[in-house]
């Protein structure tokens, strides 16, 4: 399992979201990207029933929560169910 990262900022302007790993590597993701790639039981089931949710491009992060393993994040459309855990989040490009 993966450390958490040093640092977890939610660009705004720029609609992204920054990981800084411990070494050092400071990876980016798009906040639309991680609705659409959301964990949750929910959203998995919908995806695999080839019935994905629809993502509004400018969705933006309203919160994120650390929870040990991982985070919550809550976004502007009001989907607050996944946990986004670490090695998914670093595997995600």
């Amino acid at each position: 399992m993966m450390n958490a990262p040093e640092h977890i900022t939610v660009h705004a302007a720029s609609g992204r979201l920054s990981l800084t790993w411990t070494d050092g590597h400071t990876q980016w993701i798009d906040n639309a990207t991680l609705r659409e790639r959301c964990p949750c039981s929910t959203c998995r089931r919908l995806a695999h029933v080839g019935n994905a949710t629809q993502i509004e491009s400018r969705v933006t992060i309203v919160d994120v929560q650390p929870m040990g393993y991982g985070v919550q994040i809550v976004f502007s459309d009001g989907h607050a169910q996944g946990i986004y855990p670490w090695d998914y989040l670093a595997g995600i490009a």
